[in-house]
């Protein structure tokens, strides 16, 4: 996406929030690794702009709140049965197949 909204916040400030995102990418992929041949299936959905209330529970500065702002109003976001669809794809994929990794976002999320 061009402008301040993408994938992963890069934004001063947002470095915990990153590192989350990060480590949970590469534990999922560890764990995985370690489960796959008993036909165990771990995968990692990362969503783009989805109508949740998420954005209304930080303390952000000025400059970022306006930026998530101006991105829901401009954006035709998903609404969590998107996602939900989304998980539910991921799990029913027949016993030798596995979805590692899920992007799911707005079409006007580029």
């Amino acid at each position: 996406m061009q402008g301040p909204l993408h994938r992963s916040w890069h934004w001063n400030g947002y470095g915990v929030y990153n590192l989350t995102k990060f480590g949970v990418n590469g534990f999922t992929e560890s764990l995985r690794q370690e489960v796959t041949r008993r036909h165990v299936r771990v995968g990692v959905l990362e969503p783009g702009g989805v109508a949740t209330e998420l954005g209304s529970h930080n303390d952000h500065k000025a400059e970022v709140r306006e930026a998530i702002n101006s991105f829901y109003e401009q954006t035709e976001v998903l609404a969590p049965e998107d996602i939900a669809d989304g998980v539910a794809y991921m799990v029913t994929r027949p016993r030798h197949a596995s979805v590692g990794e899920l992007w799911i976002m707005p079409t006007d999320q580029a």
